[in-house]
């Protein structure tokens, strides 16, 4: 067998609020309940497992999704309409609009708990050939 990876887990304040903040702006499912954790589904059937956990048990991570242009047309017109504050750049100096690394498009923002977001159309490197 292959290794694959299954599941995360995903520290934050409130494991619905994360979760549902993420599924909303992604239009994926919460796919299960269990014990401290709220799961999120991604379509290789990974598993994003939401965990209530104190505030000051947070570190910030980083989460990078590759997602197709028109999953990234959508979710970057609901953070609009949200106000989410987001960024070209994971230094956060670019504001409000979108890179263009690699031929694809690419976002920066911060979810409910304080990790870094990341949206992008092609993967780092390009499309292999």
């Amino acid at each position: 067998m292959s290794v694959e990876l299954n599941h995360t887990i995903v520290h934050a304040r409130d494991n619905r609020e994360s979760a549902e903040f993420f599924a909303d702006l992604l239009h994926l499912e919460i796919t299960a309940e269990w014990g401290p954790f709220v799961a999120v589904g991604l379509s290789n059937g990974v598993t994003l497992d939401f965990a209530t956990v104190p505030a000051d048990g947070i570190t910030p991570q980083h989460y990078a999704f590759l997602v197709s242009e028109d999953e990234f047309e959508a979710a970057y017109a609901r953070i609009g309409e949200r106000g989410i504050e987001h960024y070209a750049d994971p230094q956060r100096k670019q504001p409000g609009t979108v890179n263009h690394n690699d031929g694809g498009r690419g976002v920066y923002f911060m979810d409910p708990a304080g990790h870094a977001m990341e949206l992008i159309t092609v993967p780092y490197g390009g499309w292999a050939s």
